[in-house]
C-alpha cells in the first residue's frame, strides 16, 4: 500500500520524513460530498431491497397468497443479495467501487420500474431476486471504497452515516408505500420508489468524488478464493459475520411480520397508518450515525451488549396488545439493530488488512443471509404461533448474539493472557 495511504513514515538518508495521509476527513468538502451521495446509495439500496415489506398483506390479498408466500419477495431479493455480493465484491477490486456502485444502481432501479407490472406471484418473486442481485454491487463496494478513501479516525463515523441511509431508505420507502398503496394500490407504490430510487442514483454519481487510492485487483478466482479462505481463518471476522447475520434476523423478521400483525384485532390500522409506523427508523438513523461515539465510550464488545439488551427489551415490550407499547418495542428493536450493524460492519473493514471488498463482502452475505432466513423464518414463526411465535425467534438470535460476544471476550482475555505470560 503506499505510504500516502497511510500516513507512514518513511526514511531519505537520515532523516525520516513523514507523508501527511491523503485520505477524507470531517470537514473536507470531499468527505460532505462522499457523505451525502453514499448516505444517497443507502436510501435506494434499502428503499428498493424492502419496497414490498410493509405491502405483504396487499401482495397476500392479490396473489391470493399466504404470509410465507409473500414473504417471499422480500426473502427473495434479500436471498440473492447475499448469494452475489461476493461475486460483486471481485469486480469491484478489479473495476472500481465508484463504477460498480453505479451499474448496480442503474440495474436495480430499471429493474424496480418494471416490478409494478408483475402479472404474478412467481414473476414478481423472480423480478425481486434480480434487483437484489443488482444491488449487491453496493453494500461490500461502499465499505471497501470509504475504507480506502476515508481517516481510519473517521471510518466508524462514515460507515455509521452510509448505514443511517439505509434507515431512512427503509423508512421513507414503507411510509411513502403504505400510504400510496392505501390510494392507488401496491403496485403504485412500488413504483413511486422506483422513481424516487432513480433520482438518488443520479444525484450518487454526481456527487460521489473519484477514488483516489484504489488500487485494481486480480480477478482469477485463485486469488479470490485464498482472499476469502483468509477472511474466514480469522476468528474475530467469524464472529462478526455471524453477530450480523443474527441481528438482521431479528430486524427481517419482525419488519416482515409487523404489517401482519397490526392489520388484525385489536388494531385493525389502516395501510397507510401501518407504513407510518415505520417512522421508528429514524430512531436507527440516530444509533447508527453515534455508533462511534458508543464504542469510544464502551468499547467494541460493550455496544455490542448494549445493542443486544436494547434489541431484547424491544421485543419484549412488543408483546403487549397495547399499540403505544407495541411502538415502543420496534422504537428499542430498531435503535438496537441499527447500533449493532454499525458496530459490527465497521469492525470488519478495521480487523480486514487486505481484501477489504471480500471481507466486507463476507460479512454483507452473512448479514443478508440473515435478513432472508429472519423474513421466512418470522413468518412461518408467525402463522404458527402469533406474534410470540416471531419474538421467541428473534430472542434466540439475540442470545447467539449475546453467546458470540462472550465467547469472544473470553478468546480475548486468553490471548493477552499468552502474551503477557
Amino acid at each position: 500500500m503506499p505510504a500516502a495511504d497511510t500516513g507512514a513514515s518513511t526514511i531519505v538518508g537520515a532523516d525520516p520524513v513523514t507523508v501527511p495521509d491523503s485520505r477524507m476527513t470531517p470537514g473536507d468538502p470531499g468527505y460532505r460530498r462522499m457523505s451525502l451521495a453514499l448516505f444517497l446509495a443507502g436510501v435506494a439500496t434499502f428503499a428498493l431491497l424492502y419496497s414490498t415489506q410493509a405491502l405483504l398483506p396487499l401482495v397476500s390479498h392479490d396473489f391470493g397468497a399466504t404470509a410465507s408466500a409473500a414473504s417471499w419477495t422480500v426473502s427473495g431479493a434479500t436471498g440473492a443479495l447475499a448469494l452475489f455480493v461476493l461475486p460483486m465484491s471481485a469486480l469491484s477490486e478489479r473495476f472500481g467501487r465508484r463504477t460498480l456502485m453505479t451499474a448496480s444502481l442503474a440495474v436495480a432501479v430499471t429493474v424496480g420500474l418494471l416490478v409494478p407490472f408483475a402479472p404474478s406471484l412467481g414473476a414478481l418473486i423472480a423480478l425481486r431476486a434480480v434487483q437484489g442481485a443488482a444491488l449487491a454491487g453496493l453494500p461490500a463496494s461502499a465499505t471497501a471504497y470509504l475504507a480506502e478513501e476515508v481517516s481510519p479516525r473517521a471510518l466508524i463515523t462514515a460507515i455509521g452515516l452510509f448505514v443511517a441511509g439505509n434507515s431512512v431508505g427503509g423508512m421513507s420507502g414503507r411510509i411513502i408505500t403504505g400510504w400510496v398503496a392505501q390510494e392507488w394500490g401496491w403496485r403504485v407504490a412500488v413504483g413511486t420508489v422506483g422513481v424516487i430510487a432513480v433520482g438518488c442514483a443520479v444525484a450518487f454519481r454526481l456527487l460521489l468524488p473519484a477514488p483516489r487510492h484504489f488500487e485494481p485487483g486480480s480477478l482469477r478466482p485463485r486469488v479470490l478464493a485464498r482472499s476469502v479462505r483468509d477472511h474466514l481463518a480469522n476468528p474475530l471476522l467469524r464472529r462478526l459475520y455471524a453477530i450480523g447475520a443474527l441481528f438482521m434476523m431479528v430486524f427481517g423478521g419482525v419488519y416482515t411480520v409487523i404489517g401482519y400483525r397490526l392489520t388484525e384485532a385489536p388494531f385493525s390500522l389502516p395501510q397507510g397508518i401501518i407504513g407510518s409506523i415505520f417512522l421508528v427508523y429514524l430512531v436507527g438513523t440516530v444509533s447508527a450515525s453515534t455508533a462511534g461515539r458508543l464504542v469510544g465510550r464502551l468499547g467494541r464488545r460493550g455496544a455490542l451488549y448494549l445493542a443486544g439488551g436494547t434489541t431484547t427489551a424491544g421485543l419484549l415490550v412488543s408483546l403487549a396488545p397495547w399499540l403505544p407499547l407495541v411502538l415502543l418495542g420496534l422504537v428499542l428493536i430498531t435503535a438496537g439493530f441499527f447500533a449493532g450493524h454499525a458496530v459490527a460492519s465497521s469492525a470488519v473493514s478495521h480487523t480486514a488488512k487486505q481484501g477489504r471488498a471480500q471481507a466486507s463482502a463476507l460479512y454483507q452475505s452473512s448479514y443478508y443471509i440473515g435478513s432472508s432466513a429472519g423474513s421466512t423464518l418470522g413468518a412461518v414463526a408467525f402463522h404458527s404461533g402469533g406474534w410470540a411465535g416471531t419474538v421467541a425467534m428473534g430472542l434466540l438470535a439475540v442470545l447467539g448474539v449475546v453467546t458470540i460476544t462472550v465467547l469472544g471476550s473470553r478468546a480475548a482475555r486468553a490471548e493477552r493472557w499468552l502474551v503477557t505470560a
